[in-house]
């Protein structure tokens, strides 16, 4: 088969003109989930309570472990899959993508019924008290179900773009997002259903969404065609292992907020955990724009790979680090100039010591946005490359050994609340570690070594 035109893009198209056409329609989309997240969560602290807000973030450490899975299928996968493209050998790319649709729609049935039939022992496995157990109940019980369309639409997503669809997924993203909010405004403000409301705009959004990514299939000149046989599944051993830092980074990441979530309770109440609500949402949004720009890196990087391109590889990084730090700059100075705007978005007039101690909390942590962001590209530069472990080792570093370690070295030593800064001296000790393997696995050094 003929590569395509946005193929030649990819291995000879100009840099940065290339590299937005890729990004930008990524980080809308990811803009659109972050919206519609963010949403939720203005409706929950405004029109149900600050208990609301934090009944959902006590969720948040249980439902990574499976976006960690299928962040691992969906990211491992497209690299694979890119690779093989950039041999331009179709065949192997359609069997990776029906191994990893088929695996991740399997194992989140699986993570359903554990949930529904655990979900008691789950919540106060999480550190929720009986009042919060009792108002978030409905909620999980929708979400869980809502979780198997939500992973799956994410490794769809992901494959859909490597094939030149990112209109599709983008289009997809936006009009999930836009039902959600819609939907949110009907259910919890008109309706007063409370969490509950949420979860249903949710899973309409959720079903939508699905149904505008498989529209992909009816494409006649797609190349990514799902195969029921696909042929040898040991070939999926090699999809999670190339997937490992993305199962390792969100999965830590969990685990961390985890540790946050007992902390505050510990320390700060049921106020602290809704202030640091808002911390948690503000950090979402900066992610999720540099997880579109990572995903259009990816995706360059491994085709690249695939045709032993070192020089553009290095550019197509530069490029991408380049604009982190400027959209960093940006959320930075919003989060310090505007910060109490930020916070009443989130939480009621009368949540006032929830709205002090929010303010409070910006004031320690702000300085991991600076990085957060570059330790994220730099992760995916070496997943893309094919360096697994030295990818899983950044993000293990600052997605759990680093701010664990810290949190609990500092919570015994330093007053109050003055523990949170473990998290952005995690992220700066990371940003050294990942430059220095950065360096070691340069574009040159692993293309001249694979020749």
């Amino acid at each position: 088969m003929q590569a395509s035109h946005t193929d030649n893009d990819v291995l000879n198209g100009p840099i940065i003109s290339t590299f937005l056409r890729f990004a930008i329609p990524s980080i809308l989309g990811l803009l659109a989930i972050t919206t519609a997240s963010i949403v939720d969560g203005i409706f929950i602290g405004q029109f149900v309570s600050s208990a609301g807000l934090a009944a959902i973030t006590l969720l948040i450490p249980f439902f990574t472990l499976i976006f960690a899975i299928a962040l691992m299928f969906s990211i491992g996968g497209a690299v694979r899959a890119g690779s093989y493209l950039g041999q331009n050998n179709i065949e192997a790319a359609a069997a990776v993508f029906s191994k990893c649709l088929i695996s991740i729609l399997i194992v989140s049935l699986l993570f359903m019924g554990f949930s529904l039939i655990l979900d008691r022992q789950i919540l106060t496995l999480l550190g929720a008290p009986d009042e919060l157990i009792t108002l978030v109940l409905p909620y999980f019980h929708i979400i869980c179900v809502v979780l198997v369309l939500q992973v799956t639409s994410m490794v769809l997503y992901y494959f859909i773009r490597l094939d030149n669809r990112q209109k599709l997924g983008t289009f997809a993203l936006v009009a999930g997002a836009l039902i959600n909010i819609a939907l949110d405004a009907l259910f919890i403000i008109s309706l007063e259903m409370g969490l509950k409301g949420a979860a249903l705009a949710t899973l309409a959004a959720q079903i939508v969404q699905m149904l505008i990514l498989s529209t992909y299939f009816l494409s006649k000149n797609r190349r990514l065609r799902l195969l029921l046989m696909p042929g040898n599944w040991s070939e999926v051993t090699k999809v999670a292992y190339n997937g490992l830092s993305e199962f390792v980074n969100e999965l830590s990441g969990g685990m961390v907020i985890l540790l946050l979530n007992w902390l505050l309770i510990i320390y700060q109440g049921v106020n602290g955990l809704a202030a640091f609500a808002v911390i948690n949402y503000l950090i979402f949004i900066s992610l999720m724009i540099y997880y579109g720009i990572a995903d259009a890196l990816h995706l360059l990087i491994s085709q690249n790979h695939g045709a032993a391109q070192a020089k553009r590889i290095r550019d197509f990084l530069i490029t991408a680090m380049s604009l982190v730090l400027v959209l960093s700059l940006l959320l930075i100075s919003v989060l310090l100039l505007y910060p109490q705007w930020l916070i009443q978005l989130f939480l009621q007039d009368n949540a006032v010591e929830s709205q002090q101690l929010s303010a409070q909390f910006i004031m320690l942590v702000w300085p991991l946005f600076v990085v957060n962001g570059l330790n994220v590209t730099l992760s995916v530069y070496l997943t893309a490359m094919q360096k697994p472990l030295p990818s899983m080792l950044v993000a293990l570093t600052r997605g759990l050994l680093l701010p664990a370690a810290l949190l609990l070295l500092f919570v015994t030593w330093l007053p109050d609340k003055q523990f949170l800064i473990a998290l952005p001296l995690a992220e700066w000790l990371t940003f050294i570690l990942a430059l220095v393997l950065c360096w070691k696995y340069s574009p040159s050094n692993i293309i001249e070594k694979k020749s």
